[in-house]
């Protein structure tokens, strides 16, 4: 897990695929929570019924940008872009609940607290946040690396004075389709 935050923090092109990693390593809750996991797997595959049914599903997303053209059936560049950013996205996903889940578990916790030293276990929540938010901030930094790419290889315009990161999740928020139970978006 070290060297892959070493790896990541030298800039190497590694993987949102890692980054993923990195995070769930980390991770108190399961993946279920990401609304688009159904398009996010479904997008993995890389054979012609998933190319097919990708188009299918997000027409918003295909309107601006082509996942798949030729004949056969091939991904288009802002395509093979936007996978690790739907990886990362998920990987913010998890490392926002992550921290989340760890700062009210420490609050529970730490309301009945004896003044003074605290005890090892607030220690022991207290590190488990800061592990945390350290994958919330890596996570952040790989969708913003993947944002990037993603708004090169598709041609779209960020607009001025606009924190990359909160564009994209916006814009892919507005295009990439829900699975059916996580149809809302509690952040």
């Amino acid at each position: 897990m070290a060297a892959n935050a070493r790896a990541f923090r030298q800039g190497d092109d590694t993987d949102a695929c890692i980054v993923c990693g990195l995070v769930s390593a980390a991770t108190m809750t399961l993946d279920e929570h990401f609304p688009c996991m159904g398009f996010l797997g479904l997008f993995a595959r890389s054979d012609e019924n998933a190319m097919r049914q990708a188009g299918h599903d997000a027409p918003q997303l295909t309107a601006q940008v082509p996942l798949a053209s030729g004949n056969p059936l091939q991904w288009t560049a802002a395509a093979l872009a936007l996978l690790p950013l739907l990886q990362a996205w998920r990987a913010t996903w998890q490392a926002a609940s992550d921290t989340a889940l760890a700062a009210d578990e420490l609050r529970r916790y730490q309301k009945y607290a004896k003044p003074g030293r605290p005890s090892a276990h607030i220690v022991q929540l207290r590190q488990k946040q800061a592990a945390a938010r350290q994958a919330s901030n890596i996570a952040r930094q790989a969708l913003i690396k993947a944002a990037a790419a993603f708004v090169r290889e598709a041609g779209i315009d960020v607009p001025e004075r606009r924190p990359l990161d909160a564009f994209i999740v916006e814009w892919l928020g507005a295009r990439v389709p829900r699975d059916a139970g996580n149809a809302s978006d509690p952040r």
